[in-house]
């Protein structure tokens, strides 16, 4: 069992039709890269099955070797997310990474078991 933190507060409430707005997928981590012009961003190519999306994270910082540890990983991604340009690349989603936002070693959001690639939560 971890450490116990001082948890944050709940968000404001949101309703189902605003949850139902999120399109959350299991991808596929089938290359990892650093991004020249950052100290903590990586580039991940993620495949989603019938589509595949460059998503940048703020992991270099955050793991010894993340080409080795995430290369091959299925993850949890928002695939709906608005592109974003970050240090001169553009990020098409986000990874589901536990912990950041605590001021813990963030953890992976993964599926207990293999599933197919661009699966949909829910």
């Amino acid at each position: 069992m971890s450490d116990a933190i001082e948890t944050a507060p709940v968000k404001p409430t949101i309703t189902i039709d605003d949850l139902d707005k999120i399109d959350v997928r299991v991808g596929r981590i089938v290359q990892v890269e650093d991004v020249e012009k950052s100290n903590k961003l990586i580039k991940m190519t993620v495949d989603f099955g019938g589509f595949t999306r460059t998503i940048l994270s703020g992991m270099k910082e955050e793991r010894e070797d993340p080409k080795a540890e995430l290369t091959g990983k299925q993850a949890l991604f928002v695939v709906n997310l608005a592109p974003r340009k970050m240090a001169g690349e553009v990020s098409e989603g986000m990874i589901y990474d536990i912990g950041y936002e605590d001021g813990i070693l963030p953890a992976l959001a993964v599926p207990e078991r293999e599933v197919p690639d661009g699966v949909r939560l829910g």
